[in-house]
């Protein structure tokens, strides 16, 4: 997908006359509407260490690269240096003694050492120079962070968003008005802002001792900028995996799922062991055990390293243990440890993603995971198929996004209120909603919000062709060649027993409608489990369960 950002000059750090105040003027993409927000900051440090930290989310990396051959080729090198060295040797010595044979005069003294030297800082000025293009080439830097970050000013709260160049990792900094001073030029509603490695390195400039403003500076609005030297126009091409996998990250958060606290101390025994050790066997997840009224236990694998929770206690319901993977990025989370007061963990499964919520006060951090580190939110997990199925109109989605785009922010329940709907109903429109980019799930203060990725809703076409296995399911609907054999109710859910196209099917559903685990003898689960979604096997089947509970 092709998307245009216009701004008018860099965001900056601008110092005042008198150096006794600094402004971080953020530059609004100006192709989108209009958005700006003037405010001193309450707690200059705290918003640098949540911003790196946000920062560290949008530059993880994890997937494999190729080994480094930089030092093998280096010794290659030297190799060759040593033999043209044995060969330069006795060249200059026959070189010599012809020279004497002939009454040649020899070359001066230290003259290769000088040679040696002088080409040396030739290729010491070339790395550096090769060094500086790498950090100022707009290119590179478009690979680590395909878009711009996300702003949106609320009427409680201002909001960053940001996607990593993996497509593991989502990254939201929330932070509550009350963080700010008396603010003023207020204008609701979501950007694009001007982001570069100069502005995370002003970030780290801010201190406690000098007033630091921060600004969504809308003055390019105000002026032709196409007459203006520092107007500039890029035309970026979006990745379809990158778009569609913030987009899932959306559906992902209104999904139901066990919330746990853990306290910072936890967190901190878990990163730093993390950080000394490095996993070089399998399994290497995180392994949740909880128990009603206990405090929260997790194991680090393979080490099998037991960290409890002290402090905090799960009152959820039983669940079976609970595996997350991809361990290492929660090392973005060790800046703002001096600032949390605990962590909030919503979990979807083993193998799903799942998101921690730092809570630090006026700020919040949610730092989304997908279930796999090379898996991104596309490809990986299958969301969409795992989540209840519920009918949803034309008109109740009109609704929906209607009543948020009025109201900026409304909880589940005000929604079903308004529209009169069922729970499962509204949350499917949500998801829905979600997923084009019109809606957020705010974790922290658990309401909706309208907040627009894009000027425009995203459809289908722009986000790529839906799940084969879903496309195969529907196929199989309407063949009607699929029976439910039973339906065993249990205090967990529902355990679906049938027969799918000759296949038999065994599923799990819990009592939010999500399919937890099941078993089939079908390519797709032999291969992926119900990691990469359950396979059209399992969907049809609870179809068919969900039509049998509503016919009675």
């Amino acid at each position: 997908m092709k998307v245009n950002f216009a701004y008018l000059g860099r965001s900056q750090m601008i110092d005042s006359s008198s150096g006794s105040e600094r402004t971080l003027s953020m530059l609004p993409n100006l192709t989108r509407e209009k958005v700006s927000f003037d405010a001193p900051l309450r707690h200059p440090l705290r918003f640098r260490e949540a911003m790196s930290a946000l920062h560290d989310v949008v530059i993880n990396d994890l997937r494999f690269k190729p080994r480094d051959k930089t030092a093998y080729e280096e010794w290659q090198k030297e190799q060759a240096a040593t033999r043209r060295s044995i060969y330069n040797r006795e060249l200059d010595r026959a070189t010599k003694d012809l020279a004497v044979h002939r009454g040649l005069t020899p070359p001066p003294a230290g003259f290769q050492a000088l040679f040696e030297k002088t080409r040396k800082r030739y290729w010491d000025a070339r790395f550096q120079l090769a060094r500086l293009l790498q950090r100022d080439n707009p290119e590179l830097w478009r690979w680590l962070m395909p878009c711009d970050p996300v702003i949106t000013v609320a009427h409680d709260v201002v909001f960053f968003e940001c996607f990593s160049a993996d497509e593991s990792s989502y990254g939201c900094l929330t932070v509550s008005r009350d963080g700010f001073g008396h603010d003023s030029a207020v204008q609701l509603g979501t950007t694009n802002v001007d982001y570069s490695w100069d502005l995370y390195d002003h970030f780290q400039s801010l201190r406690s001792y000098r007033q630091t403003r921060f600004l969504i500076d809308p003055t390019g609005f105000e002026v032709k900028t196409a007459e203006e030297p520092a107007y500039r126009e890029e035309k970026i091409d979006l990745p379809d995996g990158w778009l569609r996998g913030f987009m899932t990250t959306q559906e992902a958060m209104g999904m139901p799922g066990l919330t746990v606290s853990l306290s910072r101390e936890a967190v901190y025994s878990a990163l730093a062991f993390l950080k000394r050790h490095k996993a070089k066997a399998s399994p290497r997840a995180v392994r949740f055990e909880l128990l009603p009224g206990k405090p929260p236990i997790f194991l680090l694998e393979p080490w099998e390293q037991r960290i409890v929770s002290h402090g905090t206690v799960y009152d959820g319901p039983p669940t079976e243990p609970i595996r997350i993977w991809g361990a290492r990025r929660l090392l973005v989370l060790a800046r703002v440890l001096p600032l949390a007061e605990r962590f909030d963990v919503l979990l979807l499964g083993t193998g799903l993603p799942s998101f921690w919520v730092a809570r630090m006060g006026e700020m919040q951090l949610t730092v989304g995971l997908s279930g796999w580190t090379t898996n991104d939110w596309t490809r990986g997990s299958a969301l969409d198929l795992l989540a209840p199925p519920a009918p949803i109109t034309d008109d109740l989605l009109m609704s929906v996004g209607k009543l948020l785009q009025e109201q900026r922010s409304m909880t589940l329940s005000q929604l079903q209120t308004a529209t009169e709907a069922s729970a499962a109903a509204v949350t499917a429109a949500l998801r829905r909603l979600a997923f084009a980019g019109q809606v957020i799930h705010d974790l922290p203060n658990g309401v909706y919000r309208f907040r627009q990725v894009m000027p425009m809703a995203l459809s289908e076409a722009q986000l790529g062709a839906e799940n084969a296995e879903l496309t195969a399911a529907r196929h199989l609907m309407l063949t009607r060649k699929s029976t439910l054999e039973s339906s065993d109710r249990t205090e967990r859910g529902a355990v679906l027993v049938g027969n799918v196209e000759s296949t038999p099917v065994e599923v799990l559903v819990d009592l939010d409608g999500r399919i937890r685990r099941g078993k089939c003898q079908c390519g797709h689960f032999r291969k992926f489990g119900i990691r990469n979604g359950p396979c059209r096997h399992m969907i049809v089947l609870r179809y068919l369960a969900t039509s049998t509970d509503a016919n009675r």
